[in-house]
């Protein structure tokens, strides 16, 4: 079983690359608050994950160069846990400026919160 999750997750990994979205174009200012924006953001994912690559996929199309963080290391893994509640990826950790933290599991959530708040 091992290797038909190593194989797939690197079809899908393949698949990812060379099918990969057009990124949204916004003027540099734009781009620059965005990107500013995102350092409160971290995505918690494992690479050939397929909902963490539908996720990664939806902020590449939205110009969103999210900050990812490997789950599978130990000490991402703690945080992830303590934080979270659980060991489950794709999650999404969203600081506010107020220090308030949400962390945001599910694909289909973290999809449409980015689109909510960065689409244009």
């Amino acid at each position: 079983m091992k290797v038909v999750r190593i194989v797939l997750g690197q079809l899908i990994l393949l698949l990812n690359a060379i099918f990969s979205p057009k990124s949204l174009k916004r003027s540099d200012e734009d781009q620059q608050e965005v990107e500013e924006s995102l350092k409160g953001i971290k995505l918690y994912q494992f690479d050939a994950c397929p909902f963490c690559v539908k996720v990664r996929r939806a902020a590449k199309r939205l110009n969103l160069p999210l900050q990812t963080i490997d789950a599978k290391q130990a000490e991402h893994e703690e945080a992830l846990i303590n934080g979270g509640g659980k060991r489950k990826v794709p999650c999404l950790r969203i600081e506010e400026a107020s220090g308030d933290v949400t962390w945001m599991y599910e694909s289909n959530d973290i999809i449409a919160y980015l689109e909510q708040r960065y689409a244009n």
